[in-house]
């Protein structure tokens, strides 16, 4: 964190411009993002002063690194300030008086305090609250709202704060800076993917180091004018890697008393008698050398407490008795106007940035540390409530192991107790990575954090700590057993590594055979039929046996049986049993404990995936929004990023595909490290591709899912993965890879003795053994899969029934047959609603009436299906339409009146211009869109001539707006 900047920010106009354009064109949400020292606060203060200059109201609210389990602080703290922006109480929406508990600076302004919601309704409660905070932002308006350090925030604030950017009042600019590398989970500053709405300006503003001639300025502006030779600024930039708080110091430090660098600023070789890693380290040293006792004793106390205090905790911690107040005061006031120490808000003081205060903590001799840390022991143990997480770290440093593991462990506990997830596991593994933690303190800890982790998104350190306690031979057998198997549960979720997990969950149950509840919880995890090789009578043998174990338990906990409850459930939804959904509706989603409501959370996450994958979307659609408000009311963090992940695969089933593939995209960035949790995206990806004529990518992202991998594949993904390859091949004439990738999927589904989803694979293998002259093998697998689904609630399975029959059926001469199969999916689909596998039903429909003459009926079953193509962006698809329309001689979707003109591209020309962005030649454009050569050669020229280039590497992707509308 770090205050206030008297300098302005060199070499970020163009930065500082967009912040001020979207702030003041509320409602906007903006991200500045940048590593420590890049100067995210300078910009974002800059902008402040501009606006508080201007009359706007601005409320300024700070994420601290030592921080207690208390949500939503930093939300609070800035709404502390909003009194002069706010009505009469009388005007106020009355639900803002659930605030009065949280701000009391606000009392005389806001209304009486609502009636209470039913005390064990924390849900209602946290709604509650969430819509007050709107409401009284929406009173303050027009208003920014700025949280810094978003990176060290609880997740009680970032749900509040994707509440408010859900749909921001109308007056508001949401203002965050975070550093990317630091988010709890990598790329989601909010905790999951930020959605912009319509009408809301989003700006995602990143800062890099500085350049050379940026570096040359602000040492300029540091040196009051100064000019500066250029080699000093270049050997600057290379010593100081252009961030500007190190450039900052640095200067400063070598300044002499006329403001000038010794040897003149022509002698960059100063420079070099510093050592990079030490050179913010020797700068404050510098600066701290002429300090009188007093300023030197306050400033070691601001940096050991490491967040701004105020005056009386910084007197306590610096050790300053009642007669040496008046030198304390003094001390204090020199520091401050030596620009090492800042005032914040409310009377806080502390260092600009919290690498200043690392560079002053290291510059205090380690004995001097110590006593230092347990003053600071004594001042914030006589606060109430108690800050256990500042405890415990101030105890570690002091040396006090006994008060640190008591500390540490509560702090724990309290965390996880009141949902801030992350916290929990960040102290548990600090901990545990400590060398001074005794050895016997060691399992129970282990536990603790395998416990909590399970419900977590951070697994990277866990698993590593874990891997290494359970490599020892300390820990007990029960402690052992549990804690291999949390660690299987982090390894098959958390980290998409399945069969590392398998295998931890195999090898703990010979430590679990006194303790059922939890054997019984691996084996219900084995159970999960969508993983693995076994076929499903395995699964549901484990599950059986799961069930079986957990009810010879007599005092059974809770958590445990939830836990096996929510897989049982999962596992009846996956293979599309008739009784899921009344066994869905059993789930203990109000339960009064936290741990329980979390396995409804983690139940419902998985069974958004299952419905999903068997063509329930709108279930699906209720499961994901279950799984949402009970992970948010009960700190469940990992049921929401999986919901995230199905929502990719449903909104691509669905139709929603705008703004699809750029969610995906982030998504495969944002698990980087654990790709198999990106196959839904992958997915989504190679489908959208395969719509669209893009060959290459549609391969490579199918491939991405796993497809090869029978221990790894998940295969309600991995099996329309297989269909979109099957597709791809065919397209491309390329029918041995067809009928090799039919072998395999088509082999997949049969061990697994599980057909519903094979939804997307039916229909296309039995295209292309068709295709291959091999009626008979296509007239077997239809029947095996009509096997296979018979009696199961599975409706997309269903409908591809009746795609492969009336390919069958057409195959055969009977026509009439198969246009009424094709009807009757199209007409499934169209329900679900699937509008892509609509549009390519009602192909099918329409290829069946035309062999029966029905040229009319055939000609309006293409252009419907044109028109969802088009509105899909589908391109590949929709020129396929369009071929066939010119083919029955028929006319296509009527095209809108307005023409392009200028240099606006027609849709064709867009279509074009796109493909000729990726890469592709005349050749391959033609393929894609059904056209001639020559008439691609035009179109490209057109394109050319309109973007005013001279070469197709000059072209790049139209915008939407960029065409007027449909043409043919």
């Amino acid at each position: 964190m770090t205050g206030p900047a008297s300098l302005a920010p060199v070499g970020r106009d163009a930065q500082l411009r967009t912040l001020l354009q979207a702030v003041g064109s509320p409602p906007a949400v903006i991200l500045v993002q940048g590593e420590a020292g890049i100067g995210k606060t300078r910009l974002v203060h800059t902008a402040i002063e501009r606006l508080r200059a201007d009359r706007r109201t601005v409320l300024l609210g700070h994420c601290q690194q030592l921080r207690e389990p208390f949500p939503y602080g930093p939300v609070f703290d800035a709404l502390r300030h909003a009194a002069a922006a706010l009505p009469a109480g009388d005007r106020l929406n009355p639900v803002t008086g659930a605030l009065r508990g949280y701000l009391p600076e606000l009392t005389g302004h806001l209304p009486p305090a609502p009636s209470p919601p039913p005390l064990d309704d924390a849900r209602a409660e946290r709604h509650r609250l969430f819509r007050a905070v709107h409401a009284l932002l929406a009173a303050a308006a027009p208003a920014a709202l700025v949280v810094e350090d978003l990176h060290w925030a609880d997740d009680g604030t970032r749900d509040l704060l994707r509440f408010l950017t859900d749909q921001p009042p109308e007056g508001l600019a949401l203002v965050v800076t975070f550093r990317r590398e630091d988010l709890p989970v990598p790329g989601l500053p909010f905790g999951r993917a930020y959605r912009r709405r319509p009408g809301v300006r989003s700006e995602v503003i990143s800062l890099a180091p500085l350049d050379v001639e940026a570096v040359r300025s602000l040492t300029s502006a540091l040196l009051d004018g100064a000019p500066v030779p250029q080699e000093f600024a270049a050997r600057l930039h290379e010593r100081t890697a252009g961030v500007p708080f190190v450039i900052e110091e640095v200067v400063r430090s070598l300044r002499d008393d006329a403001g000038r660098l010794p040897g003149g600023e022509d002698a960059p070789e100063v420079l070099d008698r510093i050592p990079v890693p030490l050179l913010l380290r020797e700068a404050m040293a510098e600066r701290l050398a002429g300090f009188s006792p007093a300023a030197l004793r306050a400033v070691r106390a601001a940096a050991v407490l490491r967040m701004p205090a105020d005056e009386p905790l910084l007197a306590a911690v610096a050790g300053a008795e009642e007669p040496d107040a008046d030198a304390h005061e003094n001390g204090l006031s020199e520091a401050l106007r030596a620009g090492v120490l800042l005032e914040h808000p409310d009377g806080q003081y502390g260092f600009r940035h919290a690498l200043a205060q690392q560079a002053a903590y290291d510059a205090i001799p380690g004995p001097d540390r110590r006593p230092i840390h347990r003053r600071a022991m004594a001042a914030l143990s006589a606060l109430d409530p108690p800050p256990l997480v500042r405890l415990a770290y101030h105890a570690r440093h002091a040396g006090d192991l006994d008060a640190w593991r008591r500390h540490g462990a509560a702090a724990a506990d309290h965390a996880a107790a009141v949902g801030d997830v992350p916290l929990a596991v960040e102290v548990l593994e600090g901990m545990l990575a400590d060398r001074k933690l005794p050895r016997d303190a060691r399992g129970p800890l282990a536990l603790r954090l395998s416990r909590i982790a399970a419900v977590g998104l951070s697994y990277r350190r866990v698993v590593r700590l874990l891997r290494h306690l359970l490599s020892d031979d300390f820990l007990s057998r029960h402690v052992r057993g549990e804690a291999r198997l949390n660690l299987g549960v982090l390894l098959a979720n958390q980290a998409g590594a399945n069969p590392a997990g398998r295998q931890e969950i195999l090898a703990a149950l010979p430590d679990l055979h006194d303790r059922p509840d939890l054997a019984a919880r691996g084996l219900a995890l084995l159970g999960l039929p969508a993983w693995g090789g076994e076929p499903l009578d395995i699964h549901k043998a484990w599950m059986d046996e799961a069930e079986k174990l957990l009810s010879s338990v007599e005092d059974q906990d809770p958590e445990l049986a939830a836990a096996v409850h929510a897989n049982k459930v999962t596992m009846a939804m996956l293979v599309g049993s008739p009784d899921a959904f009344t066994m869905a509706s059993a789930l203990p989603e109000n339960h009064p404990s936290a741990a329980v409501r979390r396995q409804a959370a983690r139940a419902y996450s998985n069974l958004c995936d299952a419905a999903t994958a068997l063509g329930h979307y709108g279930a699906a659609e209720k499961f994901a929004a279950r799984s949402r408000r009970i992970s948010d009311e009960s700190g469940a963090l990992y049921p929401v990023y999986l919901v995230e992940m199905s929502s990719l695969r449903l909104d691509w089933l669905t139709g929603r595909w705008e703004g699809l593939r750029e969610r995906a995209v982030a998504a495969v960035e944002m698990t980087a490290e654990a790709p198999l949790l990106a196959v839904e995206a992958r997915l989504a990806l190679g489908m959208l591709a395969l719509a669209r004529g893009e060959w290459q990518e549609a391969g490579e992202q199918l491939d991405a899912t796993g497809v090869r991998d029978p221990d790894s594949g998940y295969l309600p993904v991995t099996a329309p993965a297989s269909a979109g390859l099957i597709e791809l091949h065919l397209t491309r004439d390329a029918l041995d890879a067809a009928l090799a990738e039919t072998e395999w999927a088509v082999g997949r589904l049969r061990r697994k003795g599980l057909w519903v989803w094979g939804d997307q694979v039916a229909p296309q293998a039995v295209a292309a053994l068709l295709r291959a002259g091999r009626a008979g093998e296509a007239a077997d697998l239809v029947s095996e899969f009509a096997a296979g689904v018979d009696g199961r609630t599975a409706p997309s399975a269903h409908a591809a029934l009746d795609l492969a029959r009336g390919a069958l059926a057409e195959h055969e001469g009977r026509r009439d047959e198969a246009a009424g199969h094709y009807a009757r999916a199209k007409s499934a689909y169209e329900g679900m609603p699937r509008p892509h596998a609509a549009a390519r039903a009602a192909e099918a429909e329409a290829g069946a009436r035309l062999g029966l003459g029905e040229r009319e009926e055939a000609a309006k079953l293409v252009a419907r299906a044109a028109e969802r193509y088009a509105a899909l962006d589908a391109t590949r698809d929709a020129a396929r339409c369009r071929r066939l329309l010119r083919e029955i001689g028929a006319a296509g979707p009527a095209r809108r009146t307005r023409r392009a003109g200028g240099g606006v591209l027609s849709p064709r020309e867009a279509e074009v211009a796109r493909l000729v962005a990726l890469g592709r030649t005349n050749r391959e454009i033609a393929e894609v869109l059904f056209l001639s050569r020559r008439t691609v050669d035009t179109h490209v020229a057109r394109v050319l001539q309109k973007l005013g280039v001279r070469t197709r590497n000059d072209v790049r992707e139209p915008r939407p707006d960029d065409r007027p509308g449909p043409d043919h």
